[in-house]
């Protein structure tokens, strides 16, 4: 799916196997590849069946008859299914082989790692479960044993200030620079004696702390900076006693909005009441030499709970892709909290569906059946894959699972 998207697909069939990849990505987070595979082999085979001579009617007749027959299929397929959201052994068993498909031999782990971060947020019905709660930062040093989960948004940086820690605190959030306003135009002042020189940053002084005091007075806490923070405005922070922390990041900010239920302002100056958060604790903590900033909400019924997995790792690339298995590993709870149903993995139950649909073939009258027949030959590609990547011949361990099956 990462390759597709850099993509510049011209030609529309083509777009609708990266627009069919995109939509499966979204929906369930995972299996984009067989989104694809699949779609690439059943335009093959329509074009085998065309050679033969038949009609396009004719192909797309089987190919429903039968994609109805297999969603049919499908339903006996189960062979194991959910029975408690809320077990970390009952969600690792789903979610090992998602992982395990993307970082073979840290399955363990980074399953625990997940199904401890998601049943920190899980609400009390399941289905809310919002997969933007369970949050990744990636620390560079240590090994992936190391990662961890921590309750709450974790910020990859201390607070500017002197202030490192608040409790059950209002949050003001700003999008502007917290600094004095200065225009655009250059302009040249004339001073006529000393009293005039002293006044003239000292208006600056007293407007920017009366600001700072509006705040403070206003309620407010903790203040999250989207832009620069003058020294000014710093000083007078540290002595009000407000704990400032810089997040650039403008979707971060966004979040951390959402987490707290703040409204991010462009101007500065004291929040409204409804414009403002609050937060139970923000504090500094050292994770492997680097200090971070956790924010934390502790009310077990708050629909903004945080969890964020903190990755160790040697390498950028390795915790990127670390990341990845993860974020599929969460988008698979989501799933699971739609349909609860496991089929069996490595290829069975394309196998079993390509024995069942070349069955019926047999028994489906007309031209459709070749078409049928094709759509069958299909699922055969997962297994052959599966085969192939393993350094097997595929056509021998094929004949082998048909006689299994």
């Amino acid at each position: 799916a990462t390759i597709l998207r850099e993509l510049d697909v011209v030609h529309p069939a083509a777009k609708l196997l990266v627009m069919a990849s995109q939509q499966q990505d979204a929906e369930m987070g995972d299996a984009t590849n067989l989104v694809i595979v699949l779609a690439g082999e059943l335009l093959k085979k329509a074009e085998e069946l065309l050679r033969m001579g038949l009609k396009t009617s004719d192909i797309v007749q089987g190919y429903e008859k039968a994609q109805e027959f297999a969603l049919k299929t499908l339903e006996d397929l189960e062979v194991d299914r959910l029975k408690e959201m809320r077990s970390a052994t009952e969600l690792s068993k789903a979610l090992t082989t998602v992982i395990g498909s993307k970082q073979t031999g840290s399955e363990e782990v980074l399953a625990a790692l997940v199904s401890e971060a998601v049943l920190a947020v899980l609400p009390k019905n399941p289905a809310n479960f919002n997969v933007d709660n369970v949050r990744v930062v990636k620390i560079m040093g240590g090994s992936l044993e190391q990662s961890r989960v921590v309750k709450g948004m974790v910020f990859g940086r201390e607070p500017d200030g002197q202030i490192k820690k608040a409790r059950k605190a209002k949050v003001g959030v700003f999008s502007c620079p917290l600094d004095t306003s200065q225009t655009e135009t250059k302009g040249t002042v004339l001073l006529k004696n000393a009293q005039e020189m002293l006044d003239f940053t000292k208006g600056e002084e007293d407007r920017l702390e009366a600001v700072i005091k509006e705040l403070y007075d206003s309620g407010v806490r903790v203040v999250v900076a989207g832009s620069s923070v003058g020294e000014l405005a710093m000083h007078y922070l540290n002595r009000f006693n407000i704990l400032v922390i810089k997040i650039l990041s403008k979707f971060e900010l966004r979040r951390l909005c959402r987490v707290v239920g703040a409204t991010p302002l462009a101007r500065l100056g004291a929040p409204m009441p409804d414009e403002m958060g609050s937060v139970d604790v923000v504090e500094t903590t050292e994770i492997g030499g680097d200090r971070v900033t956790v924010f934390r909400q502790e009310d077990v019924n708050t629909v903004t709970r945080t969890a964020t997995i903190v990755l160790r790792g040697a390498t950028q690339n390795h915790l990127d892709d670390v990341e990845r298995a993860i974020d599929d590993g969460v988008n698979v709870v989501k799933a699971i909290t739609k349909d609860p149903r496991l089929v069996p993995g490595a290829g069975a139950t394309e196998l079993q569906l390509a024995e069942r649909i070349s069955a019926f073939a047999d028994k489906t009258p007309g031209l459709a059946q070749y078409a049928i027949k094709k759509y069958a030959e299909v699922f055969e590609v997962v297994p052959r894959t599966l085969a192939e990547s393993a350094g097997l011949d595929a056509t021998e361990v094929l004949s082998r699972l048909y006689t299994a099956h």
